[in-house]
């Protein structure tokens, strides 16, 4: 319910406003002046409000709804170079992409939305979206100097509701930015990993020999 109650909202200013708008001009053809003033008035404020609406929906659809842990995508890497891999992103629908990661470990980005008060009687489901897939360098000097690879993951559509609840809290006290979260794990040649997302955040769980060799070594290099 929580991508179709902003549109639901939106279809229904929408009607209204052109039901006022269309009485405004009525009234007007009979020389009612005041009485079609305050119905264009109100149709007026009403199809800015359908705007608003429409442009949260718009943006609320680049996420995803987040019920319980839940997995996001699965990355599968292969050896391009000398600290270089490409990176099979698969996500759950079954979408996937090819990326370039330089370094010796990767990270996924993503962000949470969650609701609060009011406006989880409307049965809105708390939503996810991922944001970004970088490589990284476990040696903070390099990580410095090094080349970088980031690759963006999300799409940018309508009124950004996350940066809004972020740095205007107190005018939007039912939406609730909860975290960022991010989860990071070694580069290695025919790793594959599981990303799932719970309450927490992020996790990120090794799926073969390969994965599970590279993460044994990681823990020991890092205690």
């Amino acid at each position: 319910m929580s991508l179709e109650l902003p549109a639901a909202l939106t279809l229904a200013a929408l009607l209204l406003a052109g039901v006022l708008l269309i009485a405004a001009l009525h009234s007007w053809r009979r020389r009612r002046w005041l009485q079609g003033g305050r119905r264009g008035m109100g149709g007026l404020l009403l199809l800015g409000l359908a705007l608003l609406a429409g442009s949260v929906a718009a943006n609320l659809h680049t996420y995803s709804r987040l019920t319980a842990e839940r997995p996001v995508a699965i990355l599968a890497f292969a050896a391009a170079g000398p600290d270089r891999f490409e990176v099979l992103l698969t996500l759950p629908g079954g979408d996937s992409a090819v990326y370039s990661l330089e370094g010796d470990e990767w990270q996924l980005d993503a962000r949470v939305l969650t609701w609060r008060g009011p406006a989880r009687l409307f049965g809105l489901d708390n939503l996810y979206r991922l944001e970004r897939l970088s490589g990284r360098w476990r040696d903070p000097d390099r990580e410095r100097t090094g080349p970088r690879s980031v690759h963006p993951l999300a799409e940018t559509a309508g009124l950004d509701l996350w940066t809004l609840a972020r740095e205007h809290g107190r005018w939007l006290p039912w939406v609730d930015a909860v975290y960022g979260s991010a989860a990071y794990l070694p580069l290695s040649d025919g790793a594959r990993y599981a990303v799932v997302l719970g309450p927490s955040g992020l996790l990120a769980r090794p799926l073969d020999p390969a994965a599970e060799t590279a993460v044994r070594s990681w823990r020991e290099q890092n205690r």
